[in-house]
């Protein structure tokens, strides 16, 4: 594969298209913490951008070692997606319509790194089959793809967490409870996009 112009913008263009999900989860967190750090963002969108770029090049490192033993594994992507956001989405749920609390508090547990490397994962892990696309190419340009992936996705979480956190300062009150019906939507919307 050669470093063309449209090796760059499809890559760009596969970024934008894998982001989405990312972009999707930014929002629900801004909407659940409206007065969160400019560090805390970045954290938080460097996290998704490191996931988008790591699955393409380990579903690439796959597809080059064991093909026939990932399509196994392929099938099993959008449970695993539905699970992880079901459960993070359906204790906001929980904690927005069974607690009256001090949102900080509540949304101090909810972004917790732990809590963030499972939405990582979660919002991700479909771009595993990313690597089957890159395949074919070298190493370089495998890395390169994902470098381009990860950028696009850093820009468009800090954009989704500021947009959240603007219709957070809103919606404060009710922020925990849309934030956790996005996530649910968006690993039903995984789900259903993997099945059929």
């Amino acid at each position: 594969m050669k470093l063309t112009f449209m090796f760059f913008l499809n890559s760009l263009l596969l970024g934008a298209g894998l982001a989405m999900d990312a972009f999707s989860v930014s929002v629900a967190n801004g909407l659940s913490e409206p007065h969160m750090r400019r560090s805390k963002s970045v954290c938080i969108a460097g996290t998704y951008a490191f996931f988008q770029a790591l699955m393409p090049m380990i579903g690439w490192i796959l597809v080059c070692l064991a093909a026939e033993k990932f399509s196994v594994f392929h099938r099993f992507i959008p449970w695993i997606a539905l699970l992880l956001l079901g459960f993070i989405g359906g204790k906001m749920l929980f904690e927005g319509f069974s607690n009256k609390e001090d949102r900080s508090v509540q949304t101090a547990q909810k972004l917790s790194p732990a809590v963030l490397l499972v939405q990582g994962v979660a919002t991700s892990i479909d771009a595993l089959s990313v690597g089957f696309t890159i395949s074919d190419y070298k190493l370089v340009p495998a890395l390169i793809c994902a470098a381009l992936i990860a950028a696009v996705t850093f820009l468009l979480c800090l954009s989704g967490l500021r947009l959240g956190k603007l219709a957070g300062v809103k919606l404060s009150d009710k922020a925990t409870i849309f934030g956790g019906f996005i996530l649910i939507f968006i690993g039903i919307e995984i789900f259903l996009k993997g099945i059929l």
